[in-house]
């Protein structure tokens, strides 16, 4: 399975939730935290993160970067 994670600009991001709906593996979340506008932000609450890039598209503050692992390299039988 692939493997990837975010990274949230919590700054920018408006808790708009968009990216929590969006994710097919649940694993984003509503921060308890607070940024400086009064907002709570979205997180990476697990490490089920396949890098499918759903949470970035639908933002709406482009507050999401995601990132993926290279997939492993095929290994050549002689």
């Amino acid at each position: 399975m692939a493997k990837g994670t975010i990274k949230v600009d919590g700054k920018i991001c408006k808790g708009c939730e968009l990216c929590i709906v969006a994710c097919p593996q649940d694993a984003l979340a509503l921060s308890m935290n607070f940024n400086d506008k009064g907002y709570r932000f979205a997180e990476l609450i697990n490490d089920a993160c396949t890098g499918c890039t759903n949470c970035a598209l639908v933002c709406p503050e482009a507050a999401i970067e995601v990132y993926r692992e290279p997939k492993p390299a095929k290994k050549v039988q002689a």
